[in-house]
């Protein structure tokens, strides 16, 4: 291989998509690092002005403000917030955040490149916490009740691609009626309580790690998240079911009278996308460790905007795993910083707002110039 078509090589890799996400994860997470150490150095440079001032109101001699223990060196708590920011913890922290938003996002991902959109997602999620919680107070084996589980929120799903494919209604009416459905499933069957279960391995799978398992680096829930991106990647490229999903993103009417039978691949990305929620479910319930029919309101939107930050086309035919996951690392970095910066909760969402509107701009303009 020559110069010339290493050359060539790199501009392409640095041109694409995927790299541009990643290199943008990067820039913003960076940017939180320095804007965190910058709010912690102005914090301490606030509060040092505070007690000179409240030193001079007593008459304080001159010498004695520079041996005040309240008084903090702005360069060295900027330093030190940054650091934490950048501390081996909150990576850790942050992975543990991406991974329930990450799983459900590799079903919408499935979904949202096929042309179509699940708004059920977030109920789905609360309904597979009550079902591990419920069974757990029957049964002693967590193994099956996390299992039954995911095949009944792939069951939802399968039900959703059904009313699709056999009711001809558009997957956003369908699928926000199942988002009703399904969470009100959830309420009936915890009678509108929360659930309490044993405690068993899956209080585990998102728990922080001990100091003898550092040897992990991450937790086991992470490494889940990480071995079904894979999983998915390789069936997006590799097998009939993921270019089928291409094809029926691009044009559904093309890809039929190319053969592609369209409502079974509906019902197969449907049925996936249920099952993925349900596995995002079982993370949800290793952090609750309780069944809860209310959590995860308005989880769907944040699965939605990590695809549509990752790349993802609200028309269909666009999207990939890798671009999915950076969406949602973002939001976990952008929720992070903020929190770390002591911003209200508001403003994170005002943010994440921001951001969603400009993905999906710059999603519309790139397709004019395509079009062009």
């Amino acid at each position: 291989m020559d110069i010339r078509s290493i050359k060539s090589f790199l501009v392409k890799s640095l041109v694409s998509d995927s790299v541009k996400l990643v290199l943008a994860l990067l820039a913003v997470f960076f940017l939180f690092v320095v804007a965190v150490g910058a709010q912690k150095g102005l914090a301490a440079r606030a509060e040092n002005q505070k007690v000179l001032a409240e030193l001079n109101q007593a008459g304080a001699p001159a010498a004695k403000p520079a041996g005040d223990n309240r008084l903090q060196d702005p360069w060295r708590e900027g330093w030190d917030g940054a650091m934490r920011f950048l501390s081996g913890r909150n990576l850790e922290t942050i992975a543990r955040q991406t991974t329930i938003v990450g799983l459900a996002a590799l079903g919408m991902t499935l979904v949202i490149i096929a042309g179509g959109i699940d708004l059920s997602v977030g109920s789905a999620v609360a309904l597979a916490t009550i079902v591990i919680a419920w069974f757990l107070g029957r049964m002693p084996s967590p193994s099956i009740a996390a299992i039954l589980a995911v095949a009944t929120c792939a069951l939802f799903g399968l039900l959703s691609g059904l009313a699709i494919t056999r009711l001809r209604v558009v997957p956003f009416i369908v699928t926000l009626g199942m988002m009703l459905l399904v969470r009100g499933a959830a309420k009936g069957l915890s009678h509108e309580q929360k659930i309490d279960a044993p405690e068993t391995w899956l209080n585990g799978l998102l728990a922080s790690l001990l100091p003898e398992q550092r040897w992990m680096l991450v937790p086991v829930g992470v490494w889940v998240l990480i071995a079904m991106a894979m999983v998915t990647a390789l069936v997006l490229r590799y097998t009939k079911l993921g270019r089928h999903a291409f094809a029926l993103g691009s044009n559904e009417q093309t890809a039929r009278l190319c053969g592609v039978a369209v409502d079974r691949v509906k019902l197969g990305i449907y049925t996936l996308c249920g099952a993925f929620a349900g596995l995002a479910g079982v993370m949800q319930f290793s952090r609750l460790t309780v069944g809860d029919p209310t959590v995860a309101n308005g989880l769907e939107l944040d699965v939605i905007a990590a695809v549509v930050i990752g790349g993802g086309s609200l028309s269909g035919g666009e999207g990939s795993v890798l671009g999915s996951l950076a969406g949602a690392l973002i939001m976990t970095v952008i929720r992070s910083g903020c929190s770390q910066m002591g911003m209200p909760n508001w403003v994170q969402e005002i943010i994440t707002g921001i951001i969603i509107i400009a993905a999906v701009a710059l999603d519309r303009r790139r397709h004019r110039r395509a079009a062009e």
